[in-house]
């Protein structure tokens, strides 16, 4: 179980009447007065009249004490909600997978005359190098070991090199094949992870002062996972504060091909240490964008599986309806790679599933339904716009038939937000009882901080009404999703990242070159639930026929 034990009130979302109420500037902090019930209504938009707030006075009394009591109950971090989501459609079936494939790990891969080269080396690459016993697990990991301590007082990208066990693994790996045990492509191979994910003997500080000495006894199934596979942790990267920006207790992230610019978040420090040749690859999480949006920013490929689809054990939760695990690298492959190693069901987290899975290669690309979001792209007004009619027609180019289609219409997106707001109130709730929230760095108003407090004031009821709108907008998404096996989007400037996200789609972000200002842009796949093949399919396939993934920041090859 997460230590330190913190409680978290199982009841998760008051109604905003009763949270002004006991939150009221009244004579004693345990009293309230029907004139603050009268005055909380016209935050709700409610006017009961005298008669009616005299009759339920006593029972908010009551709703009070209870509210007390239930504080008075200790919870772990790892206790989730009695009402978990499901993100299927009505009569949903999931498209047969046949099982990822035994990844293919060339023969021919020499040593770099110049060492640097090694940091961008792809993982079949590496694996490469150890499996043919050209270059040790040891070594390799204190390459990488060394390029973070070079590189992270520039980028501001990790926050604990995990060097000790980093080093220890490696001569494991390295004893384990010279005895001809060899575990898989991922044997060996150095990564790093968002410090949002528990690793037993090191700090968790989920990038925020309250918790920068935090430490959980535990370590995260996906980091298990990892490890169990052969991989090497060699740092636990930046996540801006509670993630949220790539803003963090001791600075903020910079992306490597502008260091004047943020890494973008929350999982800043995957991005730009994937993106500087820190380390091979990395995991991240995304509520709302936190893949996606570092991988655009730094010129890496990041895939967001389905909601459900890796286990998120072990790993902080913001909303527990909406939090993806999933890899960050420097092509679609490498992702597809980590993602064979980390996904399917846990026993240990009830939200994931059991549904067919799995990735091939080989498959003809050109097989696949594609629809892209036309309008959205013709009105893209981005610097990265030029980028963006650019890979539409390599796509183009590639023989596939692009079929426009629109998001989902008639939606309240604005009410959204409610939903992720309320669930990260209630599991950091004693933090904010606590005041420990004013220790945190950011204090705007955009700030995890501010949005922490204010989801005190969001009542149950639009708690409820936002997610049954949410199943309406499953249903719409559903309706388009049906006819197609991935769906083109730009990066930004539309819906598609807040609504993919409430529905629990899949979607990989792709580079597609660099703007006028030499900063990298992206392209956006989306697929069916339960469908990371398609995406990685297409992703893949982009990639073989053009550069971009193969594009480095200057200044990181020494």
């Amino acid at each position: 179980m997460y230590q330190p034990t913190k409680r978290l009130p199982l009841f998760l979302f008051f109604s905003l009447l009763t949270s002004l109420i006991i939150t009221s500037c009244t004579s004693s902090k345990n009293e309230f007065s029907k004139k603050d019930v009268k005055r909380s209504q016209k935050l709700i938009g409610l006017d009961f009249g005298k008669q009616y707030i005299d009759t339920l006075y006593p029972y908010l009394q009551r709703n009070k004490k209870g509210f007390d009591s239930l504080r008075k109950y200790t919870l772990d971090y790892d206790v989730v909600p009695a009402v978990r989501f499901d993100p299927l459609p009505m009569n949903f079936e999931s498209k047969p997978q046949n099982g990822f494939p035994e990844w293919k790990i060339p023969e021919n891969i020499a040593l770099p005359s110049k060492k640097a080269d090694l940091a961008f080396y792809s993982i079949p690459q590496l694996a490469s190098l150890i499996k043919n016993k050209k270059i040790s697990s040891f070594d390799l990991t204190e390459f990488f070991i060394a390029r973070l301590k070079k590189y992270n007082p520039i980028l501001e990208c990790t926050i604990t090199i995990t060097e000790e066990m980093a080093l220890e693994h490696a001569k494991k790996m390295d004893a384990e094949l010279a005895a001809g045990n060899y575990r898989g492509i991922l044997h060996g191979i150095p990564y790093g992870v968002k410090d949002l994910m528990a690793v037993e003997g090191y700090k968790t500080t989920w990038g925020a002062e309250p918790y920068r000495n935090q430490q959980i006894y535990m370590t995260a199934s996906v980091v298990q996972k990892l490890q169990d596979a052969g991989g090497v942790l060699v740092a636990k990267l930046v996540s801006g504060s509670l993630a949220r920006g790539d803003v963090w207790f001791d600075g903020k992230t910079k992306n490597p091909w502008d260091t004047t610019q943020g890494a973008s978040g929350s999982s800043a420090g995957s991005g730009s240490a994937t993106s500087a040749g820190l380390v091979p690859y990395a995991l991240g999480t995304e509520t709302l964008g936190s893949i996606l949006s570092p991988s655009t920013r730094n010129g890496i490929t990041g895939l967001r599986p389905t909601y459900g689809r890796v286990s998120r054990h072990g790993v902080m939760s913001l909303s527990w309806s909406m939090d993806k695990v999933g890899p960050m690298a420097r092509s679609a492959e490498d992702c597809a790679i980590v993602y064979s190693v980390i996904a399917g069901k846990d026993p240990k987290d009830g939200m994931t599933t059991d549904y067919p899975d799995g990735f091939d290669p080989n498959k003809d690309y050109k097989t696949l339904r594609i629809g892209y979001l036309k309008k959205d792209i013709e009105k893209d007004s981005s610097d990265s716009k030029v980028n963006l009619d650019k890979a539409i027609a390599i796509f183009k180019e590639m023989g596939l038939t692009l079929n426009e289609v629109e998001l989902p219409k008639d939606v309240p997106y604005n009410s959204f937000d409610v939903i992720l707001r309320a669930e990260a109130g209630a599991f950091f709730d004693d933090m904010v009882r606590a005041e420990e929230v004013d220790k945190m760095v950011e204090q705007t108003q955009r700030s995890r901080a501010n949005s922490l407090r204010q989801a005190r004031f969001i009542p149950a009821v639009e708690y409820i009404q936002a997610n049954r709108q949410r199943q309406v907008l499953i249903e719409k998404m559903q309706a388009i999703m049906k006819d197609y096996d991935v769906l083109i989007s730009p990066s930004s400037g539309n819906r598609l990242s807040i609504t993919t996200n409430l529905t629990g789609h899949p979607a990989i972000s792709i580079p597609t070159g660099l703007d006028e200002k030499k900063h990298p842009t992206s392209v956006t796949l989306v697929s069916n639930l339960y469908d990371e093949a398609s995406i990685l399919l297409l992703a893949k396939a982009f990639q073989d026929q053009t550069e971009f993934d193969e594009m480095h920041p200057e200044g990181y090859t020494n």
